[in-house]
């Protein structure tokens, strides 16, 4: 993929950009490191300030952020705009939160003897950022919130089909004050990230995007010893029980479905309904998904844009018209839109098999598959048999059911009458074939840190004695 902004909803190539040379490559990463050796030594207070500039700085600037996002990837206005403000939101609550989360954790001394014993948690140094179109601002700085705050630096190597607003990052915090070279970002194409994940400056990578590029990067950093975050995308089932709110739970599954023109690896993709709703809960759905207005994303009243690539939105026909061939019943919308740019109705489907495509697969855009079951076992047994365990709703008043739910199903969150939504205050991530590792929280800023034990004696100490008497040193 050339590294260039298309206008999704025309097709229109707007400016295109020339990779980083091989020295200029090399520049950076050597600027990287140098930044770190001096930027870990500053206090938590100061990041935290710098953090807290950050999210000023994105205030002043959502209007151009939103636009520029939108152009580039086809999202609605209001959904960039709600972005930028997820993104000023978690870069306050590290700066908030962050340096307490950063103090000793005090051990128990004594039962060492010790006369202190505690860790410190400290940043490993530069780590490499791959990440995605569908958010462009918010899953970067899922990563660079926390990692700036523990003291790392970042490269950041993002989508190319998003050049500008990879650039903004770059700037953005830049102009909060952070100390030069902490957060950079490298135009480079897919090819080049090898050699920067090998190179001995860089100490890990975080990783948001497919399965198989996981696997690339989990092993190149494997044989490099190298630690690293993946989030692998999702199919996430959204579970429907005769005890929940209806009209509710349709008007959210429209939402959890459609959001960001159906493009976000924690939309609800597999609904499961029970034979006893399935009716009504079918009507309620097929309604308000087709009564979403589809078209221009700048536009205030468009609820669903484009696909933000050609070869996305493709595939998502492809996927549907497998379904269709193999059985499958279009209950709304099942083609694209005549008119330029990417777009795809929201499309409801039903009477799914094992023999379609979009079964075990993800599909990425608003494409809803439907499931009439007998029982939330019979619906956790299909959800859990498919590769992917990131998020997972389900729609129940029963407490039985909400207990056995969280129990069995196999996620890396469980929402029970509510959307899968990220939060800087809940940790971010999948089991399975969706990933490992999390974002967010305080799990998300030790994931790049060196828990370092920290054991100091003193003349009361009794280690000594303890190793003479014959205690094991190891």
């Amino acid at each position: 993929m050339a590294i260039a902004t298309i206008n999704p909803a025309t097709g229109e190539t707007l400016k295109t950009y020339e990779p980083l040379t091989d020295e200029a490559l090399e520049d950076r990463i050597a600027r990287a490191a140098q930044a770190f050796a001096r930027y870990r030594l500053t206090t938590p207070q100061e990041r935290a300030g710098w953090l807290s500039a950050a999210a000023d700085v994105l205030d002043d600037d959502i209007d151009a952020v939103a636009e520029l996002m939108t152009t580039e990837m086809g999202k609605t206005l209001a959904s960039a705009k709600a972005e930028v403000g997820k993104c000023a939101k978690a870069l306050r609550w590290y700066a908030e939160h962050g340096p307490a989360l950063l103090e000793p954790e005090p051990k128990d001394a004594a039962a060492v003897g010790a006369e202190q014993a505690y860790v410190v948690h400290q940043p490993l140094g530069v780590v490499l950022a791959i990440m995605p179109w569908n958010f462009p601002l918010w899953q970067a700085m899922r990563f660079a919130a926390p990692a700036l705050m523990a003291g790392n630096v970042g490269l950041l190597k993002h989508a190319s089909n998003v050049p500008q607003t990879a650039l903004y990052l770059e700037e953005l915090f830049r102009k909060a004050g952070f100390p030069e070279d902490v957060f950079q970002t490298l135009l480079i194409g897919s090819s080049t990230i090898e050699r920067v994940l090998r190179d001995d400056r860089v100490a890990a990578a975080t990783l948001t995007g497919s399965a198989p590029a996981g696997q690339s990067v989990a092993s190149i950093a494997g044989d490099a010893l190298k630690p690293t975050v993946l989030e692998l995308g999702g199919s996430d089932p959204f579970i429907v029980m005769p005890s929940a709110h209806l009209d509710r739970a349709a008007e959210v599954a429209v939402t959890a479905r459609n959001q960001n023109n159906g493009q976000s690896c924690i939309a609800a993709k597999r609904f499961f309904v029970h034979r006893d709703v399935a009716e009504e809960f079918t009507r309620l759905f097929a309604e308000k998904i087709g009564a979403l207005t589809v078209g221009d994303p700048m536009d205030e009243g468009t609820q669903v844009g484009p696909l933000a690539t050609e070869s996305g939105r493709d595939d998502v026909e492809r996927y549907v018209d497998d379904a269709v061939a193999k059985g499958a019943q279009v209950l709304v919308g099942g083609k694209r839109v005549d008119r330029p740019g990417w777009f795809y109705e929201p499309t409801l489907l039903s009477g799914i098999t094992p023999e379609m495509d979009l079964y075990l697969e993800e599909v990425f855009g608003p494409v809803a598959a439907l499931w009439t079951v007998d029982s939330l076992e019979e619906a956790i047994e299909i959800a859990n048999s498919h590769p992917y365990g990131l998020g997972s709703n389900l729609w129940s008043e029963d407490a039985g059911e909400r207990e056995r739910f969280i129990r069995d199903i196999a996620s890396g969150m469980a929402f029970v009458n509510g959307m899968t939504t990220s939060y800087p205050e809940l940790p971010f991530g999948g089991v399975k074939q969706s990933g490992y590792g999390r974002e967010l929280t305080e799990l998300g800023m030790r994931e790049f840190m060196n828990a370092k034990t920290v054991w100091i004696g003193g003349p009361s100490s009794e280690q000594g004695e303890r190793s003479t008497a014959g205690s094991a040193a190891e």
